[in-house]
């Protein structure tokens, strides 16, 4: 499995991968090897430029990182590769759709109406471009606290990725609840399926993932 981080300005991969310093090339120089961690091979512009340096790019700037992920990284070979894209309906989501055969898109989005305003328009660009919807994930669905396990607080509102996904005929994946160890771990570098993989949160993505 391998892991191409496509949102450019706000790049999240590495940090939460635990992976950081630039990549290293192919002995021929041509290739850059992509970076690995927990079995994943991963990519991304966190790697290239400092944490704190912002990235202002215009869209053929963004274009041509994109394209170079995908042809002069050396994945080697994958089962698997995860392109984890900004929201919306940008420049790295068009040329992927543009210069990749994309298997599929899985939408993520929270119950909010203002979230699910996004996941619409994200959903309706793959199905214009050709790209199979594979199903709606619905994140921070609620929250259960540590000392009432049978609780269920609906912060965000209850049941709204069901209810897009009904409405547009695409699969409902499953629910990630809110949990704090995600964020932690993840700031650690250390995802929640390999740091608390009894979690119910664990759980969740497992399922999820084998609906995918």
């Amino acid at each position: 499995v391998g892991i191409l981080d496509a949102d450019i300005y706000g790049p999240s991969v590495p940090k939460m991968m635990g992976l950081s310093g630039r990549p290293d090339a192919t002995p021929d120089g041509k290739k850059v090897l992509p970076k690995e961690a927990f079995g994943v091979k991963c990519m991304s512009i966190g790697f290239l430029v400092p944490e704190d340096t912002p990235m202002i790019w215009r869209g053929p700037m963004v274009h041509g990182l994109v394209k170079q992920f995908l042809s002069d990284v050396q994945w080697g070979e994958l089962d698997y590769l995860i392109v984890d894209m900004p929201p919306g309906t940008g420049d790295a989501a068009l040329t992927l759709t543009q210069m990749a055969p994309l298997s599929g898109a899985v939408i993520v989005t929270t119950a909010n109406d203002l979230s699910l305003i996004d996941a619409r328009k994200g959903l309706q660009m793959f199905e214009k471009v050709g790209v199979p919807i594979l199903g709606i994930v619905e994140n921070m669905s609620f929250f259960t606290p540590a000392d009432a396990p049978d609780k269920k607080y609906y912060i965000f509102g209850k049941g709204g990725g069901e209810r897009v996904a009904k409405e547009l005929d695409v699969p409902f994946l499953g629910e990630v609840p809110i949990d704090p160890r995600i964020a932690e771990n993840g700031d650690l570098g250390k995802p929640i399926v390999v740091s608390e993989p009894d979690s119910p949160s664990s759980q969740a993505l497992h399922t999820i993932a084998g609906e995918v």
